[in-house]
């Protein structure tokens, strides 16, 4: 089934106090455990709610007496993410099935995703798989001699090998300690 999602444009403080509003209701917390069983594609050891692209659950009024609809804000790693339909459609059938509906999906692509959405727990999961999880915050501007430490040995003896790594959201590095490769999330 082919889902038609809206996109939404809503900063920071309007995502932050809607989601004020909804913390009394027992269904968001439900609804967030099963958003968090929905994997990213590219990164299957992670879910979206880990990596911070769901931005808010809302509930809405329907027509139908009494009926209460489930709203969620999502936002995609980039604005071109080729998964994003699939994830909304993904989201769109969780809840369904879950027993939550009517599930309207809102694609927000402003504020753009950032990796400082990401949980700790998405940054140890990226570390145990390999993968240098981002360093700082992509708020900083990064030092060209910053030091990126080995997912598997801990060294800061590491050295950027290329700009590009396996996805365009990570570099390329390899580790002077150990010898091994390795990608690097960049601070996005």
């Amino acid at each position: 089934m082919e889902q038609q999602f809206n996109t939404l444009q809503l900063n920071t403080l309007q995502l932050n106090t809607l989601q004020l509003i909804v913390l009394q209701q027992p269904e968001v917390h439900q609804i967030w455990q099963c958003l968090h069983q929905i994997a990213d594609p590219e990164l299957p050891t992670l879910s979206i709610t880990d990596l911070g692209m769901v931005r808010a659950v809302l509930p809405f009024h329907t027509e139908q007496a009494g009926q209460t609809g489930w709203q969620v804000i999502f936002t995609p790693t980039y604005s071109g993410c080729p998964a994003t339909e699939f994830l909304v459609n993904e989201i769109h059938t969780t809840l369904t099935q879950s027993g939550f509906s009517p599930v309207h999906v809102d694609v927000s692509l402003s504020p753009a995703w950032t990796t400082d959405w990401m949980n700790a727990d998405a940054r140890q999961r990226l570390r145990e798989s390999g993968i240098a999880p981002p360093q700082g915050s992509a708020c900083e501007k990064p030092a060209d001699t910053e030091s990126i430490i080995c997912p598997r040995c801990s060294s800061h003896e590491t050295e950027k090998i290329s700009e590009f790594g396996s996805t365009a959201c990570k570099a390329l590095y390899r580790c002077r300690q150990c010898l091994e490769p390795f990608d690097y999330f960049k601070c996005i």
